[in-house]
């Protein structure tokens, strides 16, 4: 039997994201801005197959040439012809819809690798009794050669993304291990290189160790071809900078980011694209840089997006960023109540329990808006977003806040038999507060956790941006002795912590501020009303710490989900409060398996946790202004230890959290396409054979093109060669 956290359960839940009626509102040139749009991040988001396995690209042409020819009622005959169950047939479908929404075949939530449950003979015989077989055999047959081994495999080192031995990556050679990263992030570092849009790639020549930065562009050359095809010497090793990785996908996003252009509703957004289009032309990030900067000056679009290498979560070295691309359209509604909020944040920054110096010298007004989404291209889909993630950017020009509606109205949706670990009464009230609540958390993690806190910086010509002699560590009342110097970013410093660390700070920026009577009147809730979203928030916070253990690797003593690692550690924070505020005891259920419940004592939310939280948000903020490495990754490690010692034996109650997961929803989303003058929205059912069928059509009219690179990009992704 496999382990059932290695695949994905016949009744998982898939719901199709609705925005209907936020398409037909917008004008007719708002909606071909928006389908191009949408077609560039559905290009890029390919890409992600090639950053996440080396087998996701095989495997994802092999489905996508089954179900072109056959869409799923139809390839149900040929299964139930060639001996498969209905249970295996559904089982199948489900690992195709898998691998669709994470854009690979490892969780985009957590990094675990999920395989079809089914026997490998039983997937084998329904391709060979397919259509698509009959049709090309040798190509057919080749596919499945090319990726059938590893697509069932789940040798210790292939069930989790990570660098050298703790799993598999792309983003760099499987040769490289953390001192490689470590080293390449020097040399780029040297070069004044962002890593955001490059993976690295390790040989050895004539005795030496080569490494090879390539960057994600459409072309071979640079507009300044300085680094190109030059040797760098470099701590006794020998670097060389490429271009052109993805460059087919590249090229597909940057002609269609050039047809958006033409759509555009003001200067800023011509201009936006027009930066986006260089920089996945050229593989510049400064290209993309200047293109944020125009995003973030239009304010208050009627479309918005953005689009690029982004989110650093799954590089194992938290430097490298992820594909993604989004359109959506503004819902008014929910978008008033997060500009009340914005108008009220240099109100409530002060709250913060940190001095002013460690706050912005001035907060930028950020757009924050509700958004349906249309298009979400990349491995999962958020619900909310908080960009830029570049630090000078955010610190300089500011930034954006996004919340997407109708992910949010749809996700966190619970049935009260599927809540674990928690009593009957606490369930009535979370299946009720819980959509509120979390709506509130969300907008004060995305505008005042993450645009909040100053980092302390001398720049290359030695100026600093705080008052060295004046400015004192409230933590030991002693002057400001680390801080960050020339090209350092928080990421580049605090590289594998840096992900979960800021998610840690935000969330208890939210739990923090949540409980501001003024915060609450902004959503509309007073009262006890208002005491009800706060209790649901931060129960929510504890049991989403516990549920966080299933995101924990045992063997490599290792977190795979950012956001669930800091939401473990702020469990740890808060039962370290003592006082009875929270308690977790481990029971038996009425099935007689293991269990858990989980208690929060509301009356001491405002008094114990809320000073927990204070000193501890004010620990993080701190560490993370000063550039303090060390002390970080001591405190943080510390609480995200995981043991069988101490108050709680929680690598048993990771087991029991296992036990009674509930696997991740899986969205379907539209597609757009252009039909004369106008654009239809084509949308498609809640279910597996409706997420299939969105993709098949999606790349319809240059599919065979587009397969034909993909799998020309991961014939020559690199294996481990032999030092």
């Amino acid at each position: 039997m496999v382990d059932s956290q290695y695949y994905l359960p016949n009744d998982i839940g898939i719901s199709a994201l609705d925005c209907t009626e936020a398409f037909r509102l917008l004008s007719p040139r708002e909606q071909i801005y928006a389908h191009y749009l949408s077609r560039s991040a559905w290009y890029g988001g390919l890409a992600v197959l090639l950053q996440t396995s080396p087998e996701s690209a095989s495997i994802y042409v092999l489905l996508q040439r089954l179900f072109r020819k056959q869409p799923p009622a139809q390839l149900g005959n040929v299964a139930t012809a060639a001996g498969l169950s209905p249970e295996e047939y559904q089982a199948f479908l489900v690992y195709a819809a898998g691998l669709y929404a994470n854009m690979g075949n490892y969780k985009s939530f957590g990094d675990t690798k999920f395989i079809p449950n089914l026997p490998k003979e039983k997937l084998k015989a329904l391709v060979w009794q397919s259509q698509a077989f009959q049709d090309r055999p040798g190509e057919m047959e080749a596919l499945w050669d090319s990726c059938s081994t590893l697509l069932f495999s789940l040798e210790d080192q292939q069930k989790q993304l990570g660098l050298g031995d703790k799993g598999i990556t792309t983003y760099f050679s499987g040769n490289c291990c953390l001192e490689d990263a470590e080293l390449a992030q020097r040399f780029l570092d040297s070069k004044n290189l962002s890593a955001y849009n490059t993976r690295l790639f390790k040989k050895k020549s004539e005795g030496k160790t080569c490494y090879e930065v390539r960057l994600a562009s459409a072309v071979q050359k640079g507009e300044s071809s300085c680094l190109d095809s030059v040797l760098y010497d470099f701590e006794d090793c020998v670097f060389t900078v490429s271009r052109g990785d993805y460059d087919h996908l590249m090229k597909k996003v940057s002609e269609n980011l050039e047809k958006a252009k033409d759509h555009a509703a003001n200067e800023n957004q011509k201009r936006m694209l027009e930066e986006y289009s260089r920089s996945f032309t050229f593989g510049s990030v400064e290209a993309h840089k200047e293109g944020s900067r125009f995003w973030i000056k239009d304010k208050g679009p009627i479309v918005e997006s953005y689009i690029g290498f982004i989110e650093s979560y799954r590089d194992p070295f938290g430097s490298r960023g992820e594909f993604e691309g989004f359109v959506a359209v503004v819902n008014k509604a929910m978008s008033e109540r997060f500009a009340k909020l914005v108008s009220s944040a240099e109100v409530l920054l002060p709250e913060l329990p940190w001095p002013k110096d460690f706050e912005k010298d001035r907060f930028l007004l950020p757009d924050f808006t509700s958004l349906d989404v249309l298009t979400f291209a990349g491995s999962g889909i958020p619900a909310g977003i908080n960009i830029p993630n570049y630090d000078d950017i955010r610190q300089s020009d500011g930034f954006k806040n996004v919340s997407l509606g109708n992910v949010l109205a749809v996700a966190y949706a619970t049935q009260k038999d599927k809540l674990t670990f928690l009593d009957e009464d606490d369930k009535d009230v979370y299946i009720k507060w819980n959509g509120p609540s979390f709506e509130v958390q969300v907008g004060l993690h995305e505008l005042l956790g993450h645009g909040s806190g100053k980092l302390f910086v001398q720049d290359e010509k030695g100026t600093f941006n705080f008052e060295q002699d004046n400015v004192r560590n409230p933590e030991t009342g002693e002057k400001i002795t680390t801080w960050y110097k020339g090209n350092e970013t928080w990421d580049s410093k605090f590289s594998t912590i840096s992900c979960s660390y800021e998610e840690c700070r935000a969330e208890c920026v939210g739990l923090y501020l949540c409980l501001n009577k003024h915060v609450l009147s902004i959503f509309g809730h007073e009262g006890e009303d208002a005491e009800e979203v706060v209790y649901v928030n931060w129960l929510n916070m504890v049991r989403a710490g516990l549920l966080g253990l299933e995101f924990y690797t045992s063997e490599s003593k290792s977190w795979r989900q950012a956001h669930m690692q800091a939401r473990f550690v702020i469990l740890r924070v808060l039962l370290e409060a003592g006082e009875g505020l929270v308690t977790l005891k481990e029971s038996t259920g009425k099935d007689g398996r293991p269990d858990a419940l989980i208690k929060l004592d509301r009356s001491k939310i405002h008094t114990v946790g809320k000073g927990a939280i204070e000193r501890f948000l004010c620990k993080l903020q701190v560490l993370k202004s000063t550039a303090d490495v060390e002390g970080g990754r001591a405190l943080y490690e510390g609480y995200s230890a995981v043991s069988d010692s101490g108050s709680h034996n929680f690598l048993c109650l990771r087991e029991t959290v296992l036990q009674r997961k509930e696997a991740r929803k899986m969205f379907v989303q539209a597609n757009t396409r252009v039909k004369g003058d106008s654009v239809d929205l084509v949308e498609y059912e809640g279910s597996a054979a409706g997420l299939i069928c969105s993709f098949t059509e999606r790349f319809a009219d240059d599919a065979e093109e587009v397969e034909a690179h993909l799998l020309e990009h991961a014939a020559v992704m690199p294996t481990p060669a032999p030092d």
